[in-house]
């Protein structure tokens, strides 16, 4: 079932109502009933790998809180690991390997070997990484770990964070289980308009940049170069509505239910540095891979050399847990080189800007925030092309600059409508950045209540109701 779909407007009213009219272990009940309910519409086999992979991280857990002795405490560990890995491995890079491996030893002769298709069940990607960071936690001491069955596993099903994040870690989120959530109006309220937000950087938005995107990577070489400008643009910031969109409904319901789920996008284009980018994009993402990959390999520890080594893994890994396809690989291990040459440049950088002391501080922000953007769009550029070649062709007809002329860019109405949409959003989010005070002044009631029915209004008018699939859900 997907946010963006009329069963969920439907499924929604009676899961609310069934969970704030129970309480205690009841409502943990309803709470996990509605999740697979929500989980399982599209193919119930989803729900049955979810339930037997979670039953089983269970038992290894308990046996792990039970366990004292080093060496078998490491085996139970790895045992948990490898298990969700392995599924992690088999339902979303099979066919990857398969294909690679069928290539290799079918070299220069003629190809005619069958495939196994595997179905991707959606969602697989994030709940796998959160039960393996709820397993390396109660392996470190960090938690007591669950002794409540019914209780792990809706933090592991917690429908509003299950399909696409966030991911949110087992110390943030199960203390979050162990009371009721009472009837909390405010809560309810700001839940609601965040969903509201959510839904129009999707329909509004994101959909609207969809309908250039789609057109502009589909044959790049056909198009001119100011085209293919306008769709990497578009797609860095379709993405950004698509993705912080979903986030902003799952967090918004979490909060409607009570619950905390953290804040997943921060403003990102408005980064000064590419670490910094990645302390605003994904940041569910971003953390977890930062305590579970980045820091166990040494992290910034141990000299430049193992540092850098230690940032293009971890990106790597991120672009493999994407998907299996080259692109990913390709766009983890750009950002990787990019936070690798900014640690290695980094001081020399800084140095260079002390010659420009005369320059408008605003200036240097700008300057900064638009190299950012810039060699983050060019890594999108892969993020969305089909294949390695696309992306390249892609990038090689934005060089070659042959048409810089506007009348030759196709769709124009949608680019106009899309520039002016990024111009809004960039406003908007720039406005809170510089002045906070203001955006506190316009946080009245009677204000808040105007946005959210322009909001509506918009999404009505507006709106693009053709793709309800959210981006992230591939994922």
């Amino acid at each position: 079932m997907s946010f963006y779909s009329t069963a969920f407007l439907l499924f929604l009213p009676f899961f609310l109502s069934g969970y704030f009219l129970t309480r205690g272990r009841l409502r943990l009940v309803v709470c996990l009933a509605g999740s697979y309910i929500f989980y399982g519409w599209a193919d119930w086999r989803f729900a049955g790998l979810l339930a037997g992979s979670t039953s089983i991280d269970y038992l290894l857990s308990r046996r792990l809180m039970g366990t004292s002795e080093m060496k078998g405490r490491k085996t139970l560990l790895v045992a948990s690991i490898t298990l969700n890995i392995g599924l992690l491995v088999l339902f979303k890079y099979f066919n990857f390997f398969v294909e690679g491996f069928s290539a290799i030893i079918s070299y220069g002769a003629a190809q005619h070997s069958a495939s196994l298709t595997l179905i991707l069940p959606v969602g697989i990607s994030f709940y796998t990484f959160q039960k393996i960071g709820y397993m390396v936690d109660l392996y470190r001491g960090a938690i007591d770990g669950e002794k409540s069955f019914l209780r792990f596993a809706t933090f592991v099903a917690f429908f509003p964070k299950l399909m696409a994040g966030p991911i949110v870690s087992a110390p943030k989120f199960l203390p979050q289980l162990q009371t009721d959530h009472p009837l909390d109006w405010n809560k309810i309220t700001g839940g609601l308009e965040l969903m509201l937000q959510g839904f129009f950087k999707k329909a509004v938005i994101a959909n609207s940049l969809g309908v250039v995107v789609d057109n502009f990577f589909a044959h790049p070489e056909f198009q001119t170069s100011l085209t293919l400008m306008v769709g990497a643009i578009f797609y860095s910031f379709q993405i950004y509505c698509d993705f912080s969109g979903y986030s902003d409904i799952a967090i918004g319901l979490g909060r409607v239910l009570g619950f905390d789920l953290g804040i997943n996008f921060e403003r990102p284009y408005f980064a000064m540095s590419f670490s910094d980018f990645w302390k605003r994009w994904h940041i569910s993402l971003s953390e977890w891979l930062r305590d579970y990959v980045y820091i166990p390999m040494g992290g910034s520890r141990g000299g430049t050399a193992r540092t850098i080594r230690n940032l293009l893994v971890t990106m790597l890994i991120c672009g493999l847990w994407h998907g299996a396809n080259w692109t990913f690989i390709v766009w983890g291990g750009l950002h990787g080189l990019y936070l690798a040459a900014q640690r290695l440049l980094g001081s020399s950088f800084r140095r260079s800007v002390e010659h420009f002391e005369g320059a408008p501080r605003t200036l240097m922000r700008v300057t900064q925030m638009l190299t950012v953007s810039v060699f983050v769009t060019i890594a999108w550029i892969f993020f969305r092309a089909p294949s390695l070649g696309s992306a390249l062709a892609f990038l090689q007809g934005i060089g070659s600059l042959d048409n810089l002329a506007f009348s030759a860019v196709p769709l124009r109405f949608w680019v106009v409508k899309g520039i002016l949409l990024i111009g809004m959003l960039i406003s908007i989010e720039g406005l809170h950045l510089v002045a906070p005070r203001v955006t506190q002044a316009l946080g009245s009631a009677h204000f808040r209540f105007a946005t959210n029915a322009a909001m509506l209004w918009c999404i009505a008018l507006f709106g693009v109701f053709s793709n309800s699939i959210f981006i992230y859900s591939h994922f």
